[in-house]
């Protein structure tokens, strides 16, 4: 008996734990969006573009745009079987059970599923019986399997409509839409099969409490009013995209009273023109962010609209630009009570947390699929496709840390991260110049070219230039010998993090290259958080103490023959160092030329 009471305990307190864990649906309430406990929640999330649904820039085939393009030139190579094999193994490669419990490691609590309509049913124009829908199992299946991942690390899943039937706008590579067959908007058959789509979905997932809502349409752009108007931004009215919705959200309703219904504008999701007032008492409102300021200012128009309609707002899709953009755009989100999914988790690119590295000879597919280069034999073709399978895989991947940390930790801190373990001994003496700390702008490094605002009317600025390596403000090249900080500018300067496992006297070396003599360095010991009276580094960053020592306070920079050619420059002072974890700096007095490495080599 005492056994079997034991048992019960036992039973019952795990029982317990798992019920504190448990959030519940999650709901709109006023303005913020809740838990099952009534507790204000954050989304943040991350997007997994590319997975059902292939945009071409992700992976260099902007040329081509749509999936169903790219897939024409992949039959063209290796014929119509192989690349139906492709396409599954594809699907099986790109999101594992691994890649979320990655996410879930990394901070983010949420994921939104971009899917493509015909992974769940068939086109109009394939329909064997006009106005019947014939369902799909792999799409199902699928997100069954995501869902029971996301369970697993507690994480909430949102479903993402981002190719309807037809296709929503005329942005043609986010809905793989074919131009030369009717609409959403110009199809009844296409609306009724969206409609069907989402009650399955909701009857599917109705009592799931990890499904955390339904993104009914990503990024209408169409001019319902005018057609000249093609990205839907000057729409007045947006009646058929309201009426729309509402039908949509009427077929979850009649089998799914619980779930949120994530609603978008028109013009990308940011033109709500004519969509107001609310027709349901649990609706989120989505609004997209790319390219523009991280200020009030730019949500301003969102959060009058949240205001005047009591409605949560959601920052439904964002990113594509730099660390500093993405902390500030993050911050921003979140002090003003508003979630996030950023896009996307993996492509051929640093500003996502997972880069797919490019294939051996992918740039012969690329030429021939641009008409740039001759037919790849069906040999070569797929061995190019085997090896981009392979290299979707979480375990190929290459994992930008910087992105995360600029993601969740930078976000609520203002302190630095070494972003590499750098040690000075007898082994090595030698630190990289592309491996300066964590942090923010102002924080761990100062450059005057951070981020990206391709939206902002003469703003030209791209963040790192050389597109390389890390995603953060820094301009990084690389060449043969590994990647080297470049387009160095006055003021600019670098921290690191170095532990000197012995103490003592040093010699400083720097590996530069410069077509110029005028060049100037100074090396400091960072011995405090910078910015406090009297710094070098004040103009440059945040007003806290500090206490910043010249190790050398002029290193002169002569002509090495060329910005590629690679030379050492020793200046005559040794420097005092202690034992133990110290933080230099490198202030670059004045520009114009590259930096590879530094080296502190003991003087005995």
């Amino acid at each position: 008996m005492r056994l079997k009471y034991c048992i019960v305990v036992i039973f019952l307190f795990c029982l317990s734990l798992n019920e504190s864990n448990a959030q519940g649906f999650l709901k709109a309430s006023g303005k913020i969006i809740v838990n099952g406990k009534g507790e204000k929640f954050i989304l943040r999330g991350m997007g997994i573009g590319g997975w059902m649904l292939q945009e071409g820039y992700m992976f260099k085939l902007g040329h081509l745009g749509q999936q169903y393009r790219i897939k024409e030139k992949i039959i063209e190579l290796v014929g119509e079987e192989k690349t139906k094999q492709f396409y599954n193994e594809w699907l099986l490669n790109h999101t594992t059970k691994a890649d979320i419990d990655s996410m879930a490691s990394w901070g983010f609590n949420s994921i939104r599923l971009p899917m493509h309509y015909n992974l769940y049913t068939l086109p109009v124009d394939e329909e064997p019986v006009a106005g019947k829908n014939t369902w799909l199992e792999k799409g199902f299946a699928m997100t069954d399997s995501l869902l029971k991942w996301c369970r697993q690390n507690k994480m909430y899943l949102i479903l993402d409509l981002h190719a309807t039937p037809g296709g929503q706008g005329n942005d043609l590579p986010i809905s793989d839409r074919d131009p030369a067959k009717p609409s959403l908007w110009q199809s009844d058959a296409n609306k009724e099969k969206t409609i069907a789509l989402w009650k399955k979905l909701a009857a599917r997932y109705a009592k799931d409490e990890w499904m955390g809502g339904y993104d009914i349409i990503n990024e209408p752009n169409w001019g319902f009013e005018d057609p000249k108007d093609t990205r839907g931004t000057a729409e007045q009215k947006n009646i058929p995209l309201r009426q729309f919705m509402v039908d949509i959200t009427n077929a979850i309703r009649e089998v799914d009273k619980k779930h949120i219904i994530i609603i978008e504008g028109n013009g990308f999701g940011n033109n709500y023109n004519g969509i107001m007032p609310t027709w349901d008492d649990n609706l989120v409102m989505s609004f997209h962010k790319y390219g523009n300021f991280n200020t009030v200012g730019s949500i301003s128009r969102f959060l009058d609209l949240r205001e005047k309609n009591n409605i949560p707002l959601w920052l439904g899709e964002s990113g594509e630009n730099s660390n500093t953009w993405f902390t500030e755009a993050i911050r921003l989100a979140e002090e003003n009570d508003i979630g996030w999914a950023w896009w996307q988790s993996k492509k051929m690119n640093l500003s996502n947390p997972l880069e797919v590295k490019q294939p051996e000879n992918y740039q012969k597919f690329l030429d021939y699929t641009s008409s740039k280069g001759p037919k790849l034999t069906e040999e070569e073709a797929w061995k190019i496709l085997q090896e981009l399978l392979n290299n979707l895989k979480i375990k190929n991947n290459l994992y930008h840390k910087d992105v995360t940390d600029a993601m969740f930790r930078q976000v609520h801190g203002n302190g630095t991260k070494p972003f590499k373990t750098l040690v000075i001994d007898k082994t090595n003496t030698t630190i990289n110049a592309v491996d300066f700390d964590m942090g923010s702008q102002r924080i761990a490094y100062y450059d005057k070219d951070t981020a990206r605002y391709q939206y902002t009317p003469g703003v030209n600025t791209v963040g790192n230039k050389g597109g390389v390596y890390r995603n953060d403000g820094v301009d990084i090249q690389k060449d043969k010998d590994g990647p080297f900080v470049f387009n160095i500018e006055d003021g600019e300067w670098l921290q690191y993090t170095v532990n000197f496992k012995d103490g003592g006297k040093y010699k400083v070396s720097f590996t530069i290259a410069a077509d110029k003599d005028g060049g100037e360095i100074a090396l400091l010991d960072h011995l405090k958080l910078s910015g406090g009276k009297g710094s070098l580094l004040s103009t440059q960053t945040r007003s806290e103490p500090a206490v910043d020592r010249f190790l050398i306070e002029k290193i002169p920079i002569a002509n090495s023959g060329g910005i590629q050619i690679w030379a050492t420059t020793t200046p005559d002072k040794i420097v005092q160092l202690e034992k133990g974890t110290s933080t230099i700096r490198v202030f670059f007095n004045t520009g114009g030329f590259n930096l590879r490495s530094i080296t502190f080599t003991k003087q005995n």
